[in-house]
Parts: structure tokens; sequence; C-alpha cells
């Protein structure tokens, strides 16, 4: 993301003066949280006071929870860009802020109140949200990002999908890996950003990088290939939520892994080792045709469906979050682009969980260990990153500026 080139006056706390700043701190401490609740509830040694089953509790929280906070941050900061309109701050991203913590009290306090009344709280944040971008995006007349609005209306149905089959109002009871259609909405439209925004900004970075550090080769510029690659991304994703295990679908997936794959191996990424920053952006795409090719599997029973699932949720999701979120808070707060020691472990950390979440779900005889260690690694990368960033998110700019 290129700096803001304007910004109103503004003499309140520095957490609220951009969109990132909440919601990457925010986002991130949640993270850490609610992983480190989830595993002692999974194992029943400590009872959670939701009215969501644990598993609902988990995969809500990450996909409904943690990744509309990430996505948020990045949106909140880069429409100013794409607009040319003032940012979001002070006391309508305070109250954004407020909206989203309270769906998570909500959710997690559902056993005293109610599943209604946890789904109402919750709903309203991408509501919120889809409003607050798509009156901005269009007031830009920046009509070419209209489909990043859809891609939240998006979110915001596969929540309320989510709720009602949690609820049994819809679905009864399913197994969350065939049957759960709002797990598959929100991770299905999560992917589709990154395929989105990750196709700007991989190449983008990587190309900036290269023509100053490292001349020689670089990314090839997007074309129609590109294009080709995501409407089948699109359609494959759509026929993964509607029909998980039909052999068409595994089809589909499969040729959107190789053309994902295609797609990654022209952006140079093995050019960039030297610069952690640009490094592991290109390691969190690869999580993308990967997640397609074990979803491919999956459709045919080859390999569990939560193999797929955790490729696409821990490492695209997961690994790119830190990789924004670390670059745009450095970028956007006058410090120099260079990936401090604790956020190169947290990098590695975050690729370890999800390496050891797709080995739990592959060889069900390591699950206690691979589940053990998938947990303990993403709390300590999230963790890692709050300890490194929290002066930088809260903070002023470096150079002292409010």
């Amino acid at each position: 993301m290129a700096p803001i080139p304007r910004l109103a006056a503004y003499d309140g706390p520095p957490l609220f003066s951009y969109g990132f700043r909440p919601f990457f701190l925010a986002g991130s401490i949640w993270a850490a949280i609610a992983i480190g609740l989830w595993l002692p509830a999974y194992f029943g040694e400590i009872a959670l006071p939701t009215a969501f089953s644990g598993l609902d509790w988990h995969v809500h929280e990450m996909l409904y929870g943690f990744l509309p906070a990430m996505v948020t941050g990045f949106l909140l900061t880069a429409i100013p860009n794409w607009t040319g309109r003032l940012p979001l701050q002070g006391r309508p991203l305070i109250v954004l802020a407020a909206v989203w913590l309270a769906g998570r009290i909500a959710i997690l306090t559902s056993a005293w109140t109610s599943l209604g009344f946890a789904a109402a709280v919750d709903l309203a944040f991408l509501v919120l949200v889809g409003l607050a971008a798509g009156r901005e995006v269009v007031a830009g007349g920046n009509w070419r990002n209209l489909k990043v609005v859809g891609i939240l209306s998006v979110f915001a149905i596969g929540n309320l999908v989510f709720h009602l089959e949690a609820s049994g109002v819809i679905g009864g009871h399913h197994d969350h890996t065939v049957g759960h259609y709002g797990i598959r909405i929100g991770l299905g439209a999560g992917v589709l950003l990154i395929m989105l925004i990750g196709g700007r900004i991989v190449p983008s970075f990587t190309r900036n990088w290269l023509a100053r550090e490292n001349p020689g080769r670089l990314p090839v510029t997007p074309n129609r290939f590109d294009i080709v690659a995501t409407l089948v991304a699109v359609v494959s994703i759509a026929a993964w939520i509607a029909l998980p295990q039909a052999a068409s679908t595994a089809a589909l997936l499969a040729l959107s892994a190789a053309l994902q794959a295609i797609r990654f191996a022209r952006w140079a990424g093995d050019r960039t080792w030297r610069d952690r920053l640009v490094l592991i952006l290109h390691v969190a795409y690869a999580f993308v045709p990967l997640g397609f090719a074990l979803n491919a599997a999956a459709a045919l029973d080859l390999v569990p469906a939560s193999a797929g699932l955790h490729a696409w949720a821990v490492g695209a999701v997961g690994t790119m979050s830190l990789a924004v979120m670390s670059r745009a808070s450095l970028g956007h707060t006058g410090r120099a682009l260079v990936a401090s020691p604790a956020a190169q472990l947290a990098y590695l950390a975050v690729v370890a969980a999800t390496l050891a979440r797709i080995c739990a779900a592959v060889r069900p005889e390591w699950a206690f260990e691979g589940l053990h260690i998938a947990a303990f690694a993403w709390v300590a990368a999230f963790g890692l990153f709050v300890a490194a960033y929290f002066r930088v998110l809260a903070g002023p700019r470096a150079a002292g500026r409010p």
C-alpha cells in the first residue's frame, strides 16, 4: 500500500488515527487468545461460556472474528489510497472497533444470553464495514474496487449462514468439513480476497525490491492469464462451497491448483530470500495452490477435508495476515521496511503451525501432538507480533507526528 495522500486534522490517541492500527492490534491479540482458549476447551480441560459447540466457537472466531479484523484493517487503510478520500479515524473508527469487540464478547458469553442476541451483535460489524467501505468506494468513483465490497457482502452472508447452522435453524447437525456451508463461504471469501489483493501486492512489492536490490528476472506483469486463473478459482470455490465432495468439484479444484501454482511461479519469489518482508508474502501465497490441491484430494476421499481447510485457514490466511500487517504497520508509521528478528520468528512459527495442523489432519495418529504444536506455534506467532508491534500500532509515527 502506498502512503495515504491526505489526512484530516487529528489530535486523539494514535491507535485510532488509521484503520490498520486498532484492527491489526486487536485482531492479533484475539488470534492468540482464541486459540489459547480453544485447545484446553477442545480437550475438556476448561468450559467456555458460549452457547456454540466448542468446534463451532473455534471456527467462527477464526473465520468471522479474526479474519474480518485483518480485512478491515487492510481495507480502511487501502481504500483512501484507491479513492483519494480522507481515511476513517477518530470516533467512527472507535465505534467500528467497539462493535467488533462487542461481537467477540457476545459470542463468547452467549450461554449467559442467547444465540440470537449474540448473532445480532456479531452480524452488525460486517454490515457496518461493508457500508463504510461501499460509501467510500462509490463517493470516490473507484468502481474497480466495488468487487472488494462484494466480497465483504459474501462474508456477511456466510456469517449469517454460520449462525443459522450453529443454532439449528437450517441444516441440522452436520460434519463440519462437509455440511457446514458457513465455514466454506467464509473461508472461500478469504481465499478470494488473497487472490485479488495478493495478486496485486505480491508481484508489485517484489518488482520494486528486485529492481532496486537484485536486478535481473522480474515478476511477470499481470495479464489475461491472471484473469483466467482467478475466474477459474472463483468457479471452483463456488463448486466447493455447494458440492465439496463431487467429482466435478475435484476436477475444478485441481485445475485451480495448477493455475494458481503457475501464477505464483511467475512472481520470481525465489529471488527474494534476502528481504524477509517480501519473501513471506510469497510463502503465504504458496498455501493458496496447496489448499486447492488438498481440497481436490479431499473431494476424492484421498485426504481428510480438514487438511485443505487448514492449508487455507492457517497457511494462506494466517501467514498472509502476518505478512501484510508487519509490512503495512512499518510503512504507514514512518519506519524502515525491515523485518525484525521477532517478526521473522513469527513468520517461522505460523508456517510451523500450518504444517503441524496439516500433518495432524493427514496422520490421525499424530493428531494429539500435531494439534498442540500447531496451537502453540500459532499463539507464539501472533504473540510475537503483538510484542514487537504494540508500540508501532499504538504509538505515534516514528518521526513523532500525531
